[in-house]
């Protein structure tokens, strides 16, 4: 039986973060009623001149330096023709044969092949389409205009992915870097990243590119690697039947899982391109560029590396506390305040982020994250009850350092968990133990060391977790020695 290698390329259109449009003044704001935010530009409306959005410029070099490509002085913007009821122009402003950047690289982790870098072919700038709406009036299709003209990067991937899991990884890496270069937000659900996928597969070994078709209509990361699982098994079930691929644009159902054919795949020459007319050749100073790239913010890769090497974490801790910029943040801000670097990391893995709804959102702020260690190495709570003022903390504000830790003093004792360290009241408890279990005692004093665990366990049951671990091991031990 063949042996098949599947090959995935993607292209990634991500929205930027801009207050309006590519070439046009409107707002690109999420959510407003359907056109509202249009003009005779981003309409197509005869006359109408487009002028280049500079900060969407300066976005898209910032992605491009980010993700190592060589942005060219000199690119150009073109027309890319076809029709579709939602491009009022009948053609998108796009680049093509001049683009922005070429020639990046961006590194994953495979679980099959450890380390790899995947090539990226180029990022070029160009405008959005509208929006058709298949399911606002009955029997009709509805279109809003809104995303007409929205400023966007298409990043195309070389086909360096090996498996619809390389895919999702290269997708969440992608994604990590650009909301670290504050580029875009990313967000599959308001449309500002969506992901066309480009699937083959071949005989293992060789080195073929064969005919590979386009997922289109993928609204989320697990539906990326859903689509190309079931892309790359129809693949292979037609070539082991003796049949062909035929090279066609696909879309996604997620309700079913499956992949269906729309129509058959186009390639550049059938979008006609030619260069803008009304927008002259893009070009940028070296000075401009060069100060772009050393505004370059602190990239992931490079925070890991730095987290391992300075606070000694783990590659597993330094990948986890550097997933977003807020939690890398948020790290560095509780060890700044004095807190030892593993023992902060272990609070903000497992206890921070349990208090998140999303594993982004940090309910709890870094000065009351402080306050409650420092009741634990206190000897004040015990580790779990520590956990529990956190827990209490959540949600709340504090103009200092020293108001998180009176918030988190009052709650501690609001809920009956400060550490008892009197000796007369442990000793109590003590008594008590060793007069309702005769038996663990004269066990324990008889070689069954084991026990003494048994003992303490129950000491603590009895002070409702509140007697002070290490007393009571002291005292327990010159009790069973008495």
């Amino acid at each position: 039986m063949t042996a098949w290698e599947t090959v995935i390329g993607l292209e990634v259109h991500v929205q930027l973060l801009t207050r309006s449009k590519m070439f046009c003044t409107c707002s690109t704001r999420f959510g407003d009623p359907p056109n509202t935010n249009v003009c005779p530009v981003c309409l197509g409306l005869p006359g109408a001149l487009p002028v280049p959005n500079e900060q969407a410029l300066r976005l898209a070099v910032r992605a491009a330096y980010g993700l190592g490509l060589t942005v060219h002085p000199r690119s150009v913007f073109a027309r890319k023709n076809y029709f579709y009821p939602d491009l009022p122009k009948g053609y998108q402003i796009s680049q093509h044969v001049e683009p922005l950047s070429t020639g990046g690289r961006l590194e994953i982790e495979s679980a099959d092949r450890g380390a790899i870098a995947v090539g990226i072919t180029r990022i070029h700038v160009e405008e959005d389409a509208g929006k058709s709406l298949h399911d606002k009036v009955p029997g009709m299709t509805a279109v809003d205009f809104n995303r007409s003209g929205m400023p966007l990067i298409e990043i195309v991937g070389e086909p360096d992915l090996r498996s619809p899991a390389e895919a999702r990884a290269y997708l969440t890496a992608l994604k990590q870097v650009l909301v670290y270069l504050e580029v875009s937000g990313c967000s599959m659900e308001e449309g500002s990243l969506r992901v066309d996928a480009n699937v083959s597969v071949r005989p293992a070994g060789s080195a073929e590119l064969r005919t590979r078709c386009e997922i289109k209509n993928l609204n989320s990361f697990a539906n990326v690697e859903r689509a190309l699982v079931f892309e790359r098994d129809r693949h292979i079930a037609v070539y082991e039947s003796g049949g062909t691929i035929e090279q066609r644009t696909m879309t996604f159902h997620a309700a079913t899982g499956e992949v269906r054919p729309t129509r058959p795949k186009e390639e550049s020459h059938d979008y006609r391109y030619f260069p803008e007319p009304d927008i002259p050749p893009l070009v940028l100073s070296e000075a401009w560029l060069a100060v772009e790239r050393a505004a370059l913010p602190e990239l992931p890769a490079a925070k890991r590396a730095r987290f391992e090497k300075d606070f000694g974490l783990s590659a597993y801790d330094a990948r986890v506390l550097t997933g977003t910029l807020s939690l890398a943040a948020y790290y560095e801000e509780v060890v700044g305040a004095g807190v030892e670097q593993k023992d902060a990391a272990n609070w903000v893995m497992n206890d921070v982020l349990a208090l998140s709804p999303d594993g982004e959102t940090l309910r709890v702020s870094a000065a009351a994250t402080v306050a409650a260690i420092r009741l634990v190495r206190a000897g004040k709570v015990s580790r779990q009850n520590g956990r529990r003022v956190l827990g209490e903390l959540a949600g709340r504000a504090f103009a200092s350092s020293a108001a998180a830790a009176r918030a988190a003093e009052a709650a501690a004792t609001q809920l009956g968990v400060l550490q008892v360290s009197d000796t007369g009241e442990i000793d109590g408890w003590i008594r008590e133990v060793l007069e309702a279990h005769p038996g663990e005692v004269a066990r324990f004093k008889g070689g069954e060391e084991k026990l003494f665990g048994f003992l303490v366990g129950q000491v603590m049951k009895r002070s409702k977790g509140r007697a002070d671990p290490k007393l009571v091991n002291a005292a327990l031990s010159a009790a069973l020695k008495s």
